[in-house]
């Protein structure tokens, strides 16, 4: 169910909320007050927490720890508002005057079937309105998995006492406990933190854990580092802090909020007597009911005209000649709405875009709602996430510097069976590689004994595959897969007893760690010798800048320890160290010391923790440096060319920082190398230069967004106010994401694109579409199958709107000219919906043209039916029209002798007892007609599968339009040779037309192809001047 989101001065009001609901001050934020401030504010005592009965009190005043959600629209009210249409209320009214006209005429109201023209309509309004209820119920909530972010129950300080209470009694002010593994409950502001760090992933985007502390000072990352937010889980460490926010006032309840239904904004259904279920349409469903509404108007006016024309001329039925000539023209009215309004086009554009989502699984794209099959077709900017969806989303080591040499690692992911280390720039044979060098395992084994992390192969809760994993932090996930991938077995470090741990803090910049090598002569087979008497190896792993100025040695490829001098500290620093920042590597340096002091003196606790580890990091030698990247999607930088080449905009929308964003960039192609970096990428502060809920003027902003490709430290609303200004300006804007914070925007945008595996389920539950590979690449695929599906409906409303157009010339010209009607309604509604619909199917399956990738997008709000589409609908009905009446004509002729109304009725005067046969005459005069038609529409199906090529082009790669043919004329042969279901309820009478009346039938189709292959040539000439005229060449994306 899509929904509109909030505007953006609501947004800043949403941003203020953590502090007003607090009671803090305006502008104050939780962030920068003292505890003792803060804690006095929300009355809770910093040694005992909340007393049992205020926490009582508040939960009763705030009400529950919990988001709130707007109930969901449910499966019987979606079916009434499928019901409101124009085209539907008008098959409704056609229905209820036939049955109607029916009950009141005497010859007919106790004949049942004189009342299935009518039923017919009903069933077929109400199996379409099932199929678009049922279909848009599906669509899951994304709101249900925002509530779902939270664990069950938390540690809280009260009444002086640790209890666990459920995570909905949270109130503000409570003393949160967290450990870690936990959930943070609600927003906190951390009292106390020991080696603290939180994953917010889900909610800024970024892959590395992020550390956090109890101080205030100035905000320069995407959250305070002394707050924590609702739903983020602890990666390490512990920490108390206080609740400031409670359900919809955390970061989370903003998203929710900006995500939730707006009433005030979007207002109610038809007539504002209904709710609306989709306000956010995509183009085709805004296209399809314009062309039904315009179609809806054209038919009542073609209805009430034709009813004053029959009844000024006096057009009598001639079934029922006594019957008063108002009645008749009711039903004949009835007939022309039937033939006039589309009812087939929703229920064909249905069944494609249903095909579709079958043929995009293939493509690993899930399809959640529908219509939005062809809205990634028009899409003409698509807005990227980095995280996840550009990259891997999985940190992983790709150069490594050790001993002076540069290294480079090859292998993504977690999985340390693909990859190894080379030496930069030396070609290896097959199979030889840097995996003993003595600077590599030294580098990785001290780096890995200096770390906490843990990988495994574990199963993969989703698909239930064997899949690398890794349990510890973020940053140190690389190092322990290279270690894996050179040779060091799984547990390496047991062998090596930690004596010291000195854990990563903000203030230390690194991670100290002493290991027991007592007795050991080299750090390990291949590594570096180990003074003799080295009883404990120091490991210091961090910062680079930090790490490089604790050491005053360097490891060399010979073993040795040599001096490390100032100027080649500062070498060092400028020639790998910046180098590698450039590139958006994380790097950390590592160093090591030699202890020769016994384990036990070591181990002593007695020793302050920072006296220690001022104490161990002093001269020692560097041995190397690692750099880290969440790398590249196998494929993305192809996909960023296909997708500019096809005239799409690529955007990038990052947390990260604007350095980190750029060096992504320039890898995918999303920048290329001759841009002015400072006019295409921008940091997004830009966005809102007075703070951080005031953005740009709407002018101002959309000239950023129209030339901008990389927006950094990106925010939640700022990616949601990113969409909108592109909207603005005319763009059908696709949103690509896997985190919570991209929620809002995916929700927002024409059509929202989640990551299927590593995508939260928050995510998911705001897009229309899912990648299940979480590729880039997919989207690509999309686009061009999302183009070829659209070209294909565009034929088949096509050929639909030209049979109609056709049966309405017919009717009109019968009337006019005083002949019986040619067809009754039943008969157009089993012509319309079960012998053209095959073939009108097909034609939304038609494979696409070999250069659609290279058309640029097609406008917003370009209708479905274009003017040159339009003459030639207008060639084809009216040549079916002159084709058919002439066939009918001669056939009336043929079994009637005459072709005129009153000539009829006379007839039926003078044969007294013989009036049944001249129905019977008239009857086989109709199928004769019917059969043509339908000959000629599956000629038609063929020859409509271009609107300027040769019919015999490609004739037969569309193998779907054989099978349909061939379904169509078996349908046909079923409606007029089959007793009963023939003649009493169509009219038809196959069985007694005779030899001439099938091989006569066949004139049609003949004529048919010759006329409309001929009309081709109009409608080319036509194709390509507009193509020159409303398309010219795009700009470069």
């Amino acid at each position: 169910m899509s929904s509109r989101l909030t505007t953006r001065s609501d947004i800043g009001e949403l941003m203020r909320q953590v502090s007003s609901s607090m009671g803090l001050p305006a502008g104050q934020k939780a962030a920068s007050c003292r505890h003792g401030y803060l804690g006095a504010l929300l009355k809770c005592d910093p040694h005992q927490g909340l007393s049992s009965s205020k926490a009582a009190a508040r939960l009763k005043k705030d009400g529950p720890n919990q988001l709130e959600q707007e109930p969901r629209l449910g499966l019987f009210m979606l079916f009434i508002l499928q019901l409101t249409s124009f085209i539907i209320i008008l098959l409704i009214i056609a229905a209820i005057a036939s049955i109607v006209v029916n009950a009141t005429n005497e010859g007919k109201r106790d004949e049942i079937l004189s009342y299935t023209t009518g039923m017919a309509i009903f069933i077929l309004v109400l199996l379409n309105a099932g199929i678009a209820a049922y279909t848009e119920h599906q669509a899951g909530n994304a709101l249900d998995a925002l509530a779902k972010l939270s664990q069950p129950e938390v540690s809280v300080l009260r009444d002086g006492e640790v209890m666990n209470i459920p995570t909905v009694d949270v109130v503000k002010g409570d003393l949160i406990l967290l450990e870690t593994g936990d959930v943070v409950p609600a927003d906190l502001r951390l009292l106390e933190a020991a080696d603290l760090k939180v994953d917010e992933k889900a909610l800024t985007g970024e892959p590395d854990d992020v550390s956090k502390n109890t101080k205030i000072k100035e905000q320069t990352k995407l959250t305070p580092e002394n707050m924590v937010f609702s739903g983020c889980p602890v990666a390490s460490g512990k920490c108390k802090g206080i609740v400031v926010a409670t359900g919809m006032n955390t970061r989370i309840g903003d998203i929710a909020k900006m995500m939730a239904n707006s009433d005030d904004k979007t207002g109610g259904g038809p007539c504002d007597c209904l709710p609306t279920s989709a306000e956010n349409k995509t183009p085709l469903q805004e296209n399809v009911e314009r062309l039904g509404a315009r179609i809806g108007v054209l038919a009542i006016v073609v209805c009430v005209v034709v009813f004053i024309i029959g009844l000024l001329i006096g057009t009598k039925d001639p079934e029922f000649p006594e019957s008063p000539p108002w009645v008749y023209m009711i039903l004949i009215a009835v007939t022309l709405a039937v033939a006039a309004i589309p009812e087939g086009i929703p229920l064909c554009v249905t069944i494609s875009l249903a095909i579709g989502c079958q043929e995009m699984v293939e493509k690993n794209v899930q399809v959640r709602k529908i219509a939005a099959v062809e809205t990634l077709g028009s899409a003409s900017v698509i807005c990227s996430d980095k995280t996840g969806t550009l990259t891997e989303g999985k940190m992983t080591m790709t150069k490594m510097w050790s001993c002076g040499v540069e290294y480079n690692i090859t292998g993504q992911g977690f999985d340390p069976t693909k990859g190894q280390v080379q030496r930069t720039g030396m070609v290896l044979p097959n199979g030889v590689n840097s995996n003993r060098d003595l600077g590599v395992r030294s580098t990785l084994l001290s780096a890995v004994l200096c770390s906490d992390t843990v990988l495994f192969l574990g199963e993969d809760p989703d698909t239930g595959e064997a899949t690398w994993q890794y349990r510890g932090n973020s940053s140190e996930a690389p190092i322990v897969v290279a270690a894996r991938k050179i040779g060091l077995p799984e547990d390496v470090a047991t062998g090596y007893r930690r004596l010291v741990n000195i854990p990563f803090s903000s203030a230390r910049k690194m991670m100290l760690t002493v290991s027991d090598v007592a007795g050991r002569t080299s750090l390990c087979e291949g590594g570096m010798p180990l003074p003799a008497g080295t009883t404990g190896f120091t490991v210091c792993k961090g910062a680079p800048n930090w790490v490089i100025q604790s050491c005053s040695s360097i490891l060399r490829e010979d073993g040795g320890v040599y001096p490390l001098s100032e100027d080649e500290k500062a070498r060092i620093n400028a020639g790998v160290v910046d180098a590698y920042s450039d590139q958006a590597l994380r790097v950390l340096a590592v160093a090591v010391g030699f202890r020769g002091e016994p384990a036990a003196q070591l181990e002593n606790d007695d020793v302050p923790l920072d006296q220690k580890f001022e104490s161990l990091r002093s001269n020692l030698t560097l041995v190397g440096m690692v750099a880290s990247l969440d790398p590249d999607r196998e494929g993305v930088r192809d996909s960023v060319l296909a997708a500019r080449e096809a005239g799409i905009r690529v955007v990038m929308i990052t947390g990260d920082y604007l350095k980190t964003a750029i060096a992504i960039a320039r890898r995918v192609e999303i920048l290329n190398p001759d841009d002015n970096v400072v006019e295409a990428a921008v940091d997004c502060n830009t966005l809102r230069p007075r703070g951080d809920d005031a953005y740009l003027p709407q002018e101002h902003m959309d000239e950023i967004t129209s030339r901008v490709r990389v927006f950094a430290r990106a925010k939640p609303a700022d990616k949601l106010e990113i969409v909108k200004s592109l909207q603005r300006q005319g763009l059908v804007c696709a949103m690509t994401g896997d985190g919570v914070n991209d929620a809002p925007a995916l929700n927002e945008a024409n059509i929202g694109v989640a990551m299927g595996i590593q995508g939260t389920e928050v995510a998911k539950g705001a897009s229309e579409m899912i990648l299940t590979d979480d590729n880039f690449t997919s989207i690509v695929k999309a686009v061009e199958k999302g183009r070829s599906i659209y070209a294909g409906i565009q034929k088949f409303v096509a050929f639909i709107m030209s049979v109609h157009i056709a049966e309405v010339i017919q009717i009109f010209f019968c009337v006019v000219v005083s002949m019986p009607l040619m067809r009754t309604p039943l008969q157009i509604l089993f012509l319309i919906l079960v012998t053209d619909l095959p073939p009108s199917i097909a034609l939304g399956m038609e494979p696409g043209e070999r250069n659609i990738l290279q058309q640029p997008p097609r406008p917003k709000n370009e209708p479905i039916v274009l003017g040159w589409m339009w003459v030639s609908i207008l060639l084809n009905g009216f040549v079916l029209s002159v084709v058919i009446i002439a066939v009918y004509t001669v056939s009336l002729h043929h079994y009637l002798g005459v072709v005129f109304l009153d000539d009829i009725l006379k007839a039926k005067e003078e044969s007294g007892e013989s009036q049944d046969l001249v129905d019977e005459q008239l009857a086989r005069a109709r199928t004769v007609a019917f059969i043509s038609l339908v000959f000629c529409e599956n000629v038609r199906a063929y020859i409509c599968r271009s609107f300027s090529q040769p019919v015999w082009v490609d004739l037969c790669t569309n193998r779907v339009m054989q099978k349909a043919v061939a379904v169509a004329q078996v349908a046909m042969l079923c409606a007029v040779l089959i007793p009963f279901f023939s003649d009493q309820i169509l009219g038809l009478d196959g069985l007694n037309i005779g030899a001439w009346g099938w091989l006569f039938s066949l004139s049609g189709p003949a004529a048919t192809l010759v006329l409309c292959e001929l009309s081709k040539l109009l409608t080319k000439w036509q194709m390509e001047r507009y193509q020159r005229q409303a398309r010219p060449e795009p700009k470069k994306p």
